[in-house]
């Protein structure tokens, strides 16, 4: 049974920091402690991520910094939560204008290549992705968050062909989706020229897919 996951749900959200920011002080030591770690993130890069650097920068104790945090794989799972969230609202607003093949053909292009821009203009982001692969939360994450863009480009593409059997065409935006992540870290990780051309790949091959989701459907008539 497959279970249904709204995009506005906290759905494999990393684990909540120690201490509740409730009041307004306890929300901006958290706020502060969350740049100091992007603005290192960004100039060194998360391996060279310190607890220690990061309390210092922050003028607390090592100590108050382990009450919002307990260790810097939470930080790093919290920015990466933050950037999920953003991303997940850019892929709903783009998808709500889907209503045919066109305009299906037109969102789908333009996210990709938003998400390739924001990917390779965002240090932080491109460090958290590269590292996806060898953490397996960050990874858990992001399968999570690839089925939450799989249901809503599904929807998408309902809309534009409702008689295509819903079923096959969730199976084929999943793993579009989840292919389409594989591929931006492949992107990122080549020349910003082999980046670009196998993103334009990758478009061309998900799209011939995604604006033909009956053709299955005739396949499996013949067989």
């Amino acid at each position: 049974m497959q279970t249904s996951l709204d995009p506005e749900d906290n759905f494999g959200a990393p684990p909540s920091p120690r201490r509740n920011p409730s009041q307004k002080r306890s929300r901006e030591r958290q706020e502060r402690i969350l740049g100091v770690a992007t603005r290192l993130i960004a100039s060194k890069g998360s391996d060279q991520l310190k607890m220690s650097e990061i309390a210092s920068l922050c003028e607390i104790s090592i100590g108050s910094l382990y009450q919002y945090f307990p260790d810097k794989s939470s930080i790093i799972l919290s920015l990466a939560q933050r950037y999920n969230a953003e991303s997940r609202r850019c892929i709903q607003v783009a998808l709500e204008k889907v209503h045919d093949s066109q305009s299906l053909e037109v969102a789908y292009s333009e996210l990709l290549d938003l998400y390739y821009q924001v990917i390779t203009a965002e240090p932080v982001m491109r460090d958290i992705w590269s590292g996806m692969q060898a953490d397996k939360q960050l990874l858990d994450l992001e399968l999570q968050e690839s089925r939450i863009a799989a249901q809503m480009l599904t929807r998408a593409v309902l809309r534009a062909f409702p008689d295509a059997n819903e079923q096959q065409v969730s199976d084929a935006a999943f793993l579009v989706w989840q292919l389409g992540e594989s591929t931006m870290r492949l992107a990122i990780s080549c020349s910003e020229a082999e980046g670009k051309r196998l993103v334009e790949t990758f478009k061309r091959m998900s799209l011939r897919e995604i604006l033909h989701p009956t053709l299955a459907d005739s396949l499996n008539s013949f067989t």
